[in-house]
């Protein structure tokens, strides 16, 4: 590792903006939390690599498919938050619960990772402000407006036009994300959305994990013109690793795998029954995913169609476009870990971090430019969101 990397991981935690572990873990393991400090084959996200990545913070995503009807979502949501608390639990030696950037500051002064909770889709609150003021109060710390289809008061990046942007309701929403503090997350969302939500937002917004759409043209991108607002805002783009986001060759040859194949839509793995052994729910889990998505039929077509290659050099380009136009002290990194099936070369699981900030280190980024980008700018944030609410809802941390 660079001697200045090392510097800055050793005095700014390194904060991702967003892991599916979660997720990874209700589908592979039937929502079990045992044996995770151990090396675990079939994960981007283990205990022993989230140390050797130096990861500092993580908001881990409480994510709940946006195919499911809302009630559904809410108590998938529910189960989500309960996974990660008692992950923390399970292991209170590596993870502290984390709200605040004081949380995240005593958790890293400790030894430990900061564990943030973020929400993935406004079908997670099913249209009340009492279902968000609930999750604040169990500790989500942001909500992303929309996942990949759009609800009835926010457009999605992915999904049918419904609202034109932010309706009234949306504009509603963000009003109460910001009087509580809540982060307001604008990944998957429509660029409508987002210049909406710009327009009415009265702290800094964050994308937990989108790239640069001027690199890589796709739709989950964040174009110049929103980048370009983020200063005025204080708000954060936390560039993610996602090789269709990063390379056009990916992204088309994700197309032609798709047309070939036709789109899977993966399942939502169950949780447990009352009494149920985790062990059984993650292999009827397991008999669901191998039945929706023909992981063979891929394998075949993949060995006569090879992926382009995606590495490290592939990031470094979304991140120095996005410092370019947003500003330096405007980007983040959010890996989206366990959330897709392949990574870039050198960035292939949680142990990866140091390696990208080697690689800026050697184009020439200061001490300063390299904290920022690790996790001071999301902790400046999280500190004005606080300072702009007029009332928080966080658990206590001890």
């Amino acid at each position: 590792m660079h001697e200045l990397v090392e510097q800055v991981l050793a005095e700014t935690p390194l904060v991702d903006g967003h892991n599916d572990w979660p997720y990874a873990l209700r589908g592979r393991a039937g929502s079990s939390v045992e044996d995770l400090d151990r090396p675990r084959t079939g994960f981007h996200t283990d205990i022993p690599r989230l140390r050797a990545g130096r990861v500092g913070a993580q908001f881990w995503s409480v994510f709940v498919p946006s195919t499911l009807p809302e009630p559904e979502a809410v108590v998938g949501t529910l189960e989500q938050i309960d996974l990660v608390h008692r992950l923390v639990a399970r292991y209170p030696g590596t993870f502290a619960l984390a709200c605040t950037e004081p949380d995240v500051l005593a958790a890293f002064s400790s030894g430990r990772v900061a564990a943030l909770l973020g929400a993935e889709g406004g079908h997670a609150i099913a249209g009340s402000v009492g279902v968000l003021r609930a999750l604040a109060r169990l500790g989500v710390r942001y909500l992303t407006l929309t996942h990949n289809d759009s609800t009835s008061w926010a457009d999605s990046a992915t999904g049918a036009e419904v609202a034109g942007g932010l309706a009234d309701t949306g504009r509603a929403v963000v009003a109460e994300m910001n009087r509580i503090g809540m982060l307001v997350d604008l990944s998957h969302t429509a660029e409508t959305t987002q210049h909406d939500a710009l327009d009415v937002a009265a702290a800094p917004v964050i994308f937990s994990h989108s790239s640069a759409r001027a690199e890589g043209d796709h739709p989950r991108n964040v174009s110049d013109a929103v980048l370009s607002r983020l200063a005025g805002n204080g708000g954060v783009v936390q560039l993610t690793f996602v090789p269709s986001f990063l390379s056009a060759a990916a992204a088309r040859w994700w197309r032609e795998a798709q047309e070939a194949l036709g789109e899977h839509a993966f399942p939502w793995p169950r949780a447990p029954r009352p009494g149920e052994d985790p062990a059984v729910a993650a292999a009827e889990n397991d008999s669901a995913l191998h039945t929706a998505v023909p992981e063979e039929e891929l394998a075949r077509w993949e060995a006569d169609h090879p992926r382009p290659r995606v590495g490290i050099e592939d990031v470094v380009r979304h991140v120095e476009h996005a410092r370019e136009v947003a500003g330096v002290d405007h980007i983040g990194l959010g890996g989206d870990y366990d959330g897709v099936d392949r990574l870039p070369d050198g960035l292939e699981d949680v142990s990866g971090y140091p390696r990208l900030l080697d690689a800026l280190a050697a184009r020439g980024w200061s001490r300063a430019e390299l904290a920022a980008l690790a996790g001071g700018n999301v902790l400046r944030v999280l500190r004005d969101a606080d300072d702009a609410a007029a009332e928080t809802l966080w658990p206590r941390v001890r």
